[in-house]
């Protein structure tokens, strides 16, 4: 991959030491966990895992960097690289890898930026595959996922994520830290995934739709939004977001991931 082209994806390899130990102790790794690194890049927590998980899974979409990842990790028997997009990446099969059933499975990486929203989106969906994630994200992102209701930075984004994950932001990263330094700030979250919706939801797919609608246009009052988004008359939605005691008038960025639920009963 040239220079260009990584550029092009948003990668910026971390090169500050206390930082990246940091990053690395946020898991409390065990040698019953299996790690996995996205974006692994030049390594430099790549070997810091390896010394702390039971496997290392280190996942590289540049193939020149596969090759000086191998080279670095040949005295960590436990330890593999593989070219692989994490984007597209089947998690599904990670807790087979695991050194022990009680291990965790736990996904640790540094997220080029223009990359980052599709990954994290597929780690949520293979929520069931995955016990915790410590990702290193533009702080733009970082907040969009941790913000709370009448945030401007909460959307569809933090509502999916929180649904599913406790969010815990762990810190920020100035640009100095990276090479070559990105433009804005990054922030490092832990998320760790839920045995359980944190809503109840009878119709999960339907709530899915009835946030993204919501969210479609989010400069319109609930009631329009949801009118276009779902393709429905005005007077129906009315009526919906009248039956779950909802304001029309608000926004979705008002309404809590208990609301969410509600309204999408009214809906079913």
């Amino acid at each position: 991959m040239t220079t260009g082209r990584r550029r092009a994806l948003g990668q910026h390899f971390l090169r500050d030491g206390p930082i990246a130990r940091a990053i690395v102790e946020t898991p409390r790794l065990t040698p019953q966990d299996l790690c996995v690194e996205i974006g692994a890049g030049e390594g430099a927590l790549t070997e810091l895992l390896a010394e702390r998980a039971g496997w290392l899974l280190a996942l590289e979409v540049d193939t020149a960097l596969v090759t000086k990842l191998e080279d670095r990790l040949v005295a960590f028997s436990h330890a593999e690289v593989r070219h692989a997009d994490a984007r597209t990446f089947d998690y599904s099969s990670l807790p087979m890898l695991r050194p022990s059933q009680a291990g965790r499975v736990v996904v640790v990486g540094n997220l080029p930026y223009s990359a980052s929203k599709a990954i994290l989106e597929r780690l949520v969906e293979a929520r069931t595959a995955v016990s915790e994630m410590v990702l290193t994200l533009q702080k733009e992102v970082a907040e969009r996922v941790a913000a709370g209701p009448g945030s401007k930075r909460y959307g569809a984004l933090s509502v999916f994520t929180q649904l599913y994950c406790d969010v815990r932001p762990i810190m920020t990263i100035p640009p100095g830290a990276f090479r070559p330094p990105p433009k804005v700030d990054s922030a490092v979250l832990h998320l760790t995934v839920l045995p359980a919706p944190r809503v109840a939801l009878g119709h999960e797919s339907l709530f899915h739709r009835v946030v993204k609608a919501g969210f479609g246009q989010r400069r319109k009052s609930l009631a329009n939004a949801l009118a276009g988004g779902l393709h429905l008359s005005l007077g129906v939605v009315r009526a919906r977001l009248a039956a779950a005691a909802i304001d029309p008038t608000r926004r979705a960025e008002t309404l809590s991931l208990e609301e969410f639920a509600r309204l999408t009963a009214v809906f079913a």
